[in-house]
């Protein structure tokens, strides 16, 4: 195999966040592929639109996102096998992942797969977590601040436990628990200081008091707290 793939991260949203080192490989690339709904879109695609030359073969990897566990391991078989088949052809491939491919990000159940078959290599993204921070203006951590990131996922006891163990918590994952986080937050003292974004440098972008974000929330929302208020105090 004379192929390569490299895993990219695309940034949170904003075309002009991509790495320079990203950007070279993308325009480079003779196949991009990426994560999609099952109906065809795909953000991650949709912000590197702006920088694709033309003429690239895509393979869209459709993500179920509801039913069944996640990762859906046949997804991500069948990905596999089709970028190890360009790769055999002698292309250059770019995985495209929102945010970071190591931070939370889709592409590590595919690098999981192909580590071992091919030469992979993975380059760094913006992650949501510092772009909400950067646009929020709040330094998520300094000097000795224990910094937790926690999905709002996790089961409620759990949550407050570990909410009360950090000196600044990142909420990922929001969207249908966002009930749950305010609730946790304001038994604990800290709801009125947290700080809630949903979709950090798109075009869409809100900053909403967290009594006043929606619930559900938007997939693409996090929820800053500093026990401190700010990190600079």
């Amino acid at each position: 195999m004379s192929g390569r793939v490299h895993g990219i991260g695309v940034g949170p949203g904003d075309p002009e966040l991509l790495t320079l080192k990203a950007l070279r490989l993308l325009r480079e690339a003779a196949v991009v592929a990426y994560p999609a709904t099952e109906d065809g879109e795909s953000l991650a695609r949709e912000i590197v639109a702006p920088h694709l030359p033309g003429g690239q073969r895509e393979i869209p990897i459709p993500i179920p996102i509801q039913g069944g566990p996640f990762p859906d391991e046949g997804v991500y078989d069948r990905a596999a096998e089709q970028v190890l088949a360009a790769v055999a052809e002698g292309a250059a491939v770019v995985v495209l992942c929102e945010g970071d491919p190591f931070f939370y990000g889709s592409f590590l159940y595919l690098y999981a797969r192909l580590a071992d078959r091919c030469e992979v290599a993975v380059v760094p993204g913006v992650s949501s977590l510092m772009a909400c921070a950067a646009v929020l203006g709040a330094p998520l951590a300094a000097r000795n601040d224990a910094l937790s990131v926690l999905p709002a996922t996790l089961d409620e006891t759990v949550l407050r436990r570990r909410i009360e163990a950090a000196d600044a918590v990142a909420l990922i994952k929001v969207g249908r628990h966002l009930a749950k986080v305010r609730g946790v937050l304001e038994d604990l003292g800290l709801a009125e200081g947290a700080l809630y974004i949903e979709r950090a440098t798109m075009t869409t972008e809100r900053v909403l008091p967290l009594d006043q974000a929606p619930a559900p929330a938007p997939y693409f929302s996090m929820v800053l707290v500093h026990r401190r208020g700010e990190a600079w105090r």
